[in-house]
C-alpha cells in the first residue's frame, strides 16, 4: 500500500537528477541567505509592531494551510506567502527568509512532512524570495527607505511578484517531474490555473499590506478578511473540481477522473518500460452489468440506483488501494490497474471482479442476480492513450457479451468497427451510390474488353424501355426470347439437344468425356467460326473453362463439363478473380470489370445449380463480388459484416436486386431460362421495403416472379420471427420462391420447415464437403434429404467439389447441387458462354456411390 502522499518517501539512490536538484536548491538557499540573515543583528526596524504582527500572522496561518484533496501536481496554499512577501517589500530579504523558514517548519510539522521535504520547501521559498529581491533592487528603493512609492516602485514590485511565482512554481514542478517521471510541461500546465488563482492572489495582497503597515499596525489584522476569502475561494474551487470528477450517485470517480488517471498512469508505465523495470503493463477493465435493465424495468429506477451503490461498494472491496475504480454512467464501471507483467495479472483481477458480481445483491430481502461482462485492454499492446484503450476495452467487453462469456481480452479480429473497416464502409457507400454508366465496356476474367455484341444483348434482342435488359412489353414468343419453345429449336437454350447445330465447343479428340469409360462417347460439337483471331483470343481469355481445356499443361486441365479434379479451387475464399497489382490495371479502372478508380466496382457473379439426376442447369446463385483497387478482392463475408451494421445494407440490397433482375431480363432476351437465387440480410426482412422493391423491378423488367428466389438463413429467422414471417409470406404471395440456406446450422430447423412457405432447402457445405469420408456428415445429409423430400421441398447441396460426393448425393436422392465440381462463380457474360458449351451429364450406378454408414456407439 502506498503512503497517503508519495512525495514524503525518500527516493532511491538511482534517481540522481531529483536528488541533485534537492541538494542544489538547498545549497543555493544557504548561500543566498547567509549574509541577509547575519545582517539582521542590530536592526531597530525589526522591533516595530508592524513587523512582529506580520511575522506572528504568517506563522499562525501556516499552522492550518489549505491542502487540495487528491492534487499531486501542485503544492498546498500557504497564507504565509502574503506576509513574507510583504516583509520582503518593506524590510528586505533577511527578515522575509527568517519568517518564511519558521512558517515552513511549522506547516511541515502540522502536515507530517519528512525532514528532507521540509528543508527543500524552505529552500525553494528562499530562492524565490532572493530572486524577487534582486528584481526589487532594480527600482529606486522607495519601499525600503520609507519614501512615497512611485510608478517605478510599482513596476518593480510587479516584476518581483512575477519572478517569485515563476521561480517557486518552476522549482516545484521540476522536482515533481524528476521524482515521478513523465512530461514536464503538460503536468505543469495542468496545475497552473489553480496556482495562479490561489498563490497569485496572496502575492498581490502583499503591496497593499505593506502600505497599510506604514500607516499603523492596527490595519494589518484586517487582511485576515481577504485572506479568508482567498482560502474560501480555493476551497470552493477545489470542491467544485472534485465534484466534477465524481459520480454523484456512488461517489466514485467519473469519466473525467478516469481520463486524467489513465493519462498519468500511461506516462508512469512508459517510464518503467523505458527503464526496463518489471510491472510495465497497465490494464483498463471495462465492466458492464448484464441484467441491470431488467431490474430497472421491473422494480423502478430507485431500486436500480440502490443496486448500483451496492455494486460499487462490492467492486471497491475487490480492487487494490492503488487502483482506480470509476463509474462511467448507467451500469458501466471501469478499473485502471497497473504494475502487471502481462495479461495474466489483468485476467486474475477480472476474475475477482466477476466473482464479486456473481453473488446476488440483496435489497429489501429480494436477491438480485446481475452478473457482468468485462473487457480488458492492455497498455502498450492494445493502445497508448486513453481513447484507444477505452475503445478497445469496449470492443472486448461486447465480445464477451456476444460469446456469453464473462471476461474477454481485446483481439483485433473482434473489432468490427475499426478505422480500416470504417474506411471500407465509406468506400462501399461511394461505389454503391455511383451506379455504373450505361455503355461502359464489359471486361472478361483476364481484363480484356469484350466486343459490344458479346458484352450486351445479342442481335435481335430489343432494347428495353425500362433500362438495359428490361422489356416488360416484348413478345415472349419472339425470336431468342421464348423460354417455352421447342428445346431443339434455334436459339441459346442451355437445355436443348447438346448435339444441336448451335452448340459451342471446340473439337476435342477425346470427346467431352475422355477418360470416363463408364459414360458413352458423345459427338464433339464444332466451335462457331470466328474470322477475327483477336476475338478468338479474347473469348479464350475470358472463358476459364476453355482456358483450362486449351492448355493441358495447366493443373486441373480437363474436358468441358463436370470432371474429376476440375480446375484448382481457391484457398480461403471463393473469389471470382485473382488478386491483381496496379501494373495489371494500367488504365486505373479499379478492377477487372471496370470501376470508379478509388473504390473499385461491385459485380455480380453467378454459380450454376445443376439437377443431379439429369445434369440440366436449373438455376444460378447470385454472389456479390467487390474488387477494391487497394485491397484487391474483398472477402464477401467481411463485406456483409461491414454493411449489415449500417444503412449501407439497404443500398447494397437494392443494388443486388436491381442487377439480378436486370440480368434475368437479359437472359430471357437471349433465350436462357434460369432461376436466380440471391441472398438477403436479416435487416432486409424486418420491413416490407424489399418486397416492394422486388415487385417493382420484376414488373419493370418483365421478369416472372418464379424466376427469382430469395435465400434466407436460420439466423435471420431467429432475429425477429414475427416480422420475418410476415415479409416471407408477402414474397411467397408475390410468387418469389424462398430457400432456407445453411440448413442444419441453426437452432430451430424443423420448426422453420413446418411453419414457413419454403420451396427449397440448401444443405450447408460444411456437411457436404465431409460426407464422402465422415459417416456423421453423410448421415446428416441423408436425413436432411429424406426429411425435405417428405415435406415436398427441393434439396440443393452446396460445396460439391469432387466426383464421389456428386455420386453420393445422387444415391441419396438429392435434387440439385452446386460447387466447383460443376463450375466456379463467374460473371454473367462468362456464364452465357459456359451454358452454350455445357453438356448435361447423369451419374450412373457405381460402387463408390454407397453412402458411408456410421457404426453404433
Amino acid at each position: 500500500m502506498e503512503p497517503a502522499d508519495p512525495r514524503n518517501r525518500l527516493p532511491s539512490g538511482r534517481e540522481t537528477p531529483f536528488l541533485g536538484l534537492v541538494a542544489g536548491v538547498i545549497g543555493l538557499a544557504v548561500v543566498v541567505s547567509v549574509l541577509p540573515l547575519v545582517g539582521l543583528v542590530g536592526r531597530p526596524d525589526l522591533l516595530s509592531a508592524a513587523f512582529w504582527t506580520m511575522a506572528v500572522l504568517a506563522v499562525g496561518c501556516d499552522a492550518r494551510p489549505f491542502v487540495p484533496s487528491g492534487r499531486r501536481q501542485t503544492s498546498a496554499v500557504f497564507p504565509s506567502t502574503c506576509f513574507t512577501f510583504a516583509i520582503l517589500l518593506g524590510w528586505g530579504l533577511g527578515p522575509a527568509v527568517l519568517v518564511q523558514t519558521v512558517a515552513v517548519v511549522v506547516s511541515g510539522v502540522r502536515l507530517g512532512h519528512a525532514p528532507w521535504r521540509t528543508a527543500f520547501n524552505a529552500a525553494q521559498y528562499t530562492c524565490a524570495l532572493a530572486a524577487a529581491y534582486l528584481v526589487l533592487r532594480l527600482g529606486p528603493g522607495g519601499l525600503f527607505d520609507g519614501h512615497r512609492p512611485g510608478w517605478t516602485d510599482v513596476l518593480a514590485a510587479a516584476g518581483a511578484t512575477v519572478t517569485w511565482f515563476a521561480v517557486n512554481y518552476g522549482l516545484v514542478s521540476t522536482a515533481l517531474r524528476l521524482r515521478f517521471g513523465g512530461r514536464w510541461w503538460p503536468a505543469a500546465r495542468q496545475g497552473l490555473p489553480f496556482e495562479l488563482l490561489s498563490t497569485g492572489s496572496l502575492l498581490l495582497l502583499a503591496p497593499v499590506l505593506v502600505t497599510a503597515a506604514r500607516a499603523t499596525a492596527a490595519l494589518i489584522p484586517l487582511v485576515l478578511v481577504p485572506l479568508f476569502a482567498v482560502y474560501r475561494m480555493a476551497y470552493l474551487s477545489d470542491e467544485q473540481e472534485q465534484l466534477a470528477a465524481l459520480d454523484p450517485l456512488t461517489g466514485l470517480p467519473n469519466r473525467k477522473a478516469l481520463l486524467a488517471e489513465v493519462a498519468e498512469q500511461v506516462h508512469r508505465h512508459a517510464e518503467r518500460v523505458a527503464r526496463g523495470e518489471p510491472g510495465g503493463r497497465l490494464a483498463l477493465l471495462l465492466i458492464d452489468l448484464d441484467r441491470f435493465k431488467n431490474v430497472n424495468d421491473a422494480l423502478g429506477h430507485a431500486v436500480g440506483d440502490r443496486l448500483l451503490v451496492e455494486v460499487s461498494a462490492r467492486l471497491a472491496g475487490v480492487v487494490r488501494d492503488r487502483d482506480l475504480l470509476a463509474r462511467l454512467g448507467g451500469d458501466e464501471f471501469a478499473i485502471v490497474a497497473g504494475g502487471f507483467d502481462g495479461v495474466d495479472g489483468a485476467r486474475e483481477l477480472a476474475g475477482r471482479v466477476a466473482a464479486a458480481l456473481t453473488e446476488p445483491v440483496s435489497l429489501d430481502g429480494l436477491p438480485l442476480d446481475v452478473g457482468g461482462s468485462i473487457g480488458i485492454a492492455l497498455y502498450p499492446e492494445h493502445g497508448e492513450d486513453y481513447a484507444t484503450l477505452m475503445r478497445h476495452a469496449d470492443v472486448a467487453m461486447y465480445d464477451a457479451k456476444h460469446r456469453h462469456d464473462t471476461v474477454a481480452v481485446y483481439a483485433a479480429e473482434s473489432d468490427h468497427h475499426s478505422a480500416e473497416r470504417l474506411g471500407l464502409l465509406a468506400d462501399l457507400r461511394r461505389v454503391l451510390e455511383a451506379r455504373p454508366a450505361a455503355g461502359r465496356p464489359v471486361r472478361g476474367g483476364d481484363g480484356a474488353v469484350l466486343p459490344p455484341r458479346l458484352a450486351t444483348d445479342p442481335p435481335g434482342a430489343e432494347s428495353p424501355a425500362g433500362g438495359p435488359g428490361c422489356d416488360a412489353d416484348r413478345d415472349p414468343g419472339g425470336p431468342g426470347c421464348d423460354a417455352d419453345r421447342d428445346p431443339g429449336g434455334p436459339g441459346c437454350d442451355a437445355d436443348r439437344d447438346p448435339g444441336g447445330p448451335e452448340s459451342d465447343a471446340d473439337p476435342d479428340p477425346g470427346g467431352p468425356v475422355a477418360g470416363r469409360w463408364w459414360l458413352p462417347r458423345r459427338r464433339p460439337r464444332p466451335a462457331p467460326a470466328q474470322p477475327d483471331e483477336l476475338l478468338n483470343r479474347i473469348l479464350t481469355g475470358a472463358d476459364p473453362v476453355r482456358r483450362y481445356r486449351d492448355h493441358p499443361a495447366l493443373p486441373g486441365s480437363s474436358p468441358v463439363g463436370p470432371v474429376r479434379g476440375g480446375p484448382p479451387r481457391p484457398t480461403g475464399r471463393e473469389a471470382g478473380l485473382p488478386a491483381r497489382s496496379a501494373a495489371d490495371d494500367p488504365a486505373g479502372t479499379g478492377g477487372p470489370a471496370g470501376g470508379t478508380g478509388e473504390t473499385g466496382e461491385i459485380t455480380m457473379y453467378y454459380q450454376p445449380q445443376v439437377a443431379i439426376a439429369t445434369g440440366e442447369v436449373v438455376g444460378v446463385e447470385a454472389l456479390l463480388r467487390w474488387w477494391h483497387p487497394r485491397r484487391g478482392m474483398v472477402d464477401p463475408e467481411e463485406l456483409i459484416r461491414v454493411a449489415e451494421q449500417s444503412a449501407v445494407m439497404r443500398l447494397l440490397t437494392h443494388r443486388v436486386v436491381d442487377d439480378v433482375v436486370e440480368q434475368l431480363a437479359k437472359w430471357s432476351a437471349a433465350g436462357i431460362t434460369l432461376r436466380a437465387s440471391l441472398n438477403v440480410s436479416v435487416r432486409d426482412l424486418h420491413t416490407d421495403e424489399i418486397v416492394d422493391r422486388i415487385a417493382d423491378r420484376l414488373a419493370h423488367c418483365g421478369v416472372r416472379p418464379e424466376r427469382l428466389q430469395l435465400e434466407i438463413t436460420e439466423g435471420a429467422l431467429m432475429a425477429d420471427p414475427r416480422r420475418v414471417l410476415a415479409t416471407i409470406t408477402r414474397l411467397h404471395q408475390l410468387g418469389v420462391a424462398i430457400s432456407l440456406d445453411d440448413f442444419g446450422t441453426g437452432y430451430s430447423s424443423l420448426q422453420h420447415l413446418r411453419r414457413l412457405p419454403l420451396a427449397e432447402v440448401k444443405v450447408d457445405r460444411s456437411f457436404v464437403l465431409g460426407m464422402a469420408d465422415d459417416a456423421d456428415d453423410a448421415a446428416i445429409v441423408r436425413s436432411t434429404i429424406e426429411l425435405a423430400g417428405a415435406l415436398g421441398l427441393r434439396v440443393v447441396a452446396e460445396g460439391v467439389e469432387d466426383e464421389r460426393t456428386w455420386r453420393l448425393l445422387h444415391a441419396a436422392g438429392c435434387d440439385a447441387a452446386q460447387g466447383w465440381f460443376y463450375a466456379r462463380p463467374m460473371p454473367a457474360e462468362e456464364l452465357a458462354a459456359w451454358l452454350a458449351r455445357y453438356r448435361p451429364l447423369s451419374p450412373v450406378p457405381s460402387p463408390d456411390a454407397e453412402i458411408p454408414r456410421r457404426h453404433a456407439r
